[in-house]
C-alpha cells in the first residue's frame, strides 16, 4: 500500500538550497521511500517526542522519516548532511 509523502517545512528549505541534480535525486529517493519505507532503513533514531525514526543515508544526506502506518503517511522529519548527523 502506497503511503502519502509529507515533508516538514525545514526539509523543503533544505531541498531548495541544493543544486538541481542533487535535489532531483533526493526527490526520487523520497518517492521510493514512500512506496516501501522499510526497504530503506539504515538505522533508527528517536525524535524529541520519543518516536522511532528511520534513518536512511543517501548521497551524503541523512534522511530521517517516520512511517505513520495508521495515517498511511511517510513523514520526512529532517534531512541533514550525513557528516553532521550523530551516528
Amino acid at each position: 500500500m502506497r503511503r502519502r509523502l509529507l515533508l516538514d517545512s525545514e526539509v523543503v528549505d533544505y531541498l531548495d538550497r541544493l543544486i538541481v541534480g542533487e535535489r532531483s535525486r533526493i526527490w526520487n529517493r523520497l518517492r521510493e521511500i514512500a512506496g516501501t519505507p522499510d526497504r530503506f532503513i539504515d538505522y533508527h533514531d528517536r525524535d524529541a517526542r520519543g518516536r522511532d525514526l528511520a534513518v536512511h543515508v543517501f548521497h551524503g544526506h541523512a534522511i530521517l522519516y517516520w512511517d505513520d502506518f495508521a495515517d498511511r503517511h511517510v513523514k520526512i522529519m529532517e534531512i541533514t548532511n550525513a557528516d553532521d548527523f550523530p551516528a
